[in-house]
């Protein structure tokens, strides 16, 4: 019984040990607990995974390690949060192209990686995603569409990115919004007269 104690004492103690290194950026502490036998698909009381913890960051060397490693590019973590999603809201370009790559999945239900870029205005995400088959009418648990957000955020060029690739101007959540009501509120002419050009109606 006592060895039994000892022993999961020391495995909790090298887990807090593997999540200090991730908070900390330390890849070489990380990756020698992972070559010493510590699962690569490890999480965090949250349910964010060793690969989530790494993109956040934007450690792109320990992503690339950890991908090398069959760490799962597609399991959420408690708020339904991907690798690919987190990626695409830090604008971490190098790292959404890696994800990719190695299957991360683009179009599900609820948030995408598309609308988390372009509600953050990360234009380059947003071109990127859409060329590798993201749907650019895909809603949001609030009926919000990456342009609306995107309009009602002030950015310009992701709105002029997602027009270019016929993203709907004039969808409508159940309460009426609409990217044009969104942008005009909060006064973004730009985007009002780039919406308009584009078809919005009032």
């Amino acid at each position: 019984m006592v060895l039994c104690i000892q022993a999961m004492t020391a495995s909790a103690g090298v887990y807090d040990d593997l999540l200090r290194a991730i908070e900390d950026n330390d890849t070489e502490t990380v990756t020698t607990l992972l070559q010493r036998g510590m699962d690569v698909n490890t999480v965090d009381k949250s349910g964010n995974s060793l690969l989530m913890l790494a993109v956040e960051k934007g450690n792109v060397n320990l992503v690339r390690f950890l991908l090398d490693h069959r760490a799962r590019v597609r399991t959420p973590n408690q708020y339904g949060d991907t690798a690919l999603m987190l990626a695409a809201l830090k604008d971490h370009m190098e790292i959404v192209t890696l994800l990719v790559a190695a299957g991360a999945e683009i179009n599900h239900p609820g948030w995408t990686p598309l609308i988390y870029a372009a509600f953050e205005g990360h234009k380059d995400v947003v071109v990127f995603l859409i060329g590798k088959g993201a749907e650019v009418n895909a809603l949001a648990p609030n009926q919000a569409s990456a342009l609306m957000l995107a309009a009602r955020n002030g950015h310009v060029e992701t709105v002029r990115s997602l027009l270019k690739a016929n993203a709907d101007p004039n969808i409508r959540t159940a309460e009426e919004a609409t990217a044009l009501k969104w942008a005009a509120a909060a006064d973004h002419l730009q985007i009002v007269k780039l919406l308009k050009e584009a078809g919005a109606r009032d």
